[in-house]
């Protein structure tokens, strides 16, 4: 079975926003999650031109959230809305959205884990984190970096090479 790209429909320009979930869902809750925001997508609009937004959950950790308004652009209130849609659809399924500021990573095992930054470096510096390790780079902002870039690799291919000084991964 050939897997299809995520959001095929959207083009590279529209908006993504990512929000981390404090612990690993369900395949129940992914569905439910899903199905709670699908009504906001349906009527999802940005300066009274409708948006076309779609939403999937990765890993069992991270819904991902995109919107196009062919000739248009999705900002202010209509961004407010997309984030009230989804704390909402969060909440109803006891789910705390992180801060983007945690760090999510793999660890050996394969378990997606998070760390607050001063904690992911504490894991670096014991030799737990390595340049090797997968993370999960929930700083992308549109459809195109997620498929140019990807949300998951090594930290040494990623911007927490940078901020971390990890060596970069070969």
């Amino acid at each position: 079975m050939i897997a299809m790209p995520l959001f095929a429909e959207l083009p590279d320009s529209a908006r993504l926003w990512i929000f981390a979930a404090d612990r690993p869902l369900t395949e129940t809750e992914s569905h439910t999650l899903l199905e709670a925001l699908r009504p906001f997508l349906a009527t999802w609009q940005a300066h009274g031109r409708p948006v076309c937004g779609q939403a999937t959950v990765l890993h069992q950790r991270f819904l991902l959230l995109a919107g196009y308004v062919p000739g248009g652009e999705i900002s202010g209130c209509s961004i407010d809305a997309a984030t009230r849609a989804v704390h909402a659809a969060g909440q109803s399924l006891g789910i705390t959205w992180m801060s983007p500021l945690v760090v999510f990573y793999r660890d050996p095992d394969g378990t997606v884990r998070h760390a607050s930054r001063g904690q992911f470096r504490r894991l670096i510096a014991e030799g737990k984190v390595t340049a090797k390790t997968p993370v999960f780079d929930l700083s992308l902002t549109t459809v195109g970096d997620l498929r140019q870039s990807g949300f998951e690799k090594p930290a040494g291919q990623s911007w927490h090479a940078r901020v971390f000084t990890l060596t970069p991964a070969v």
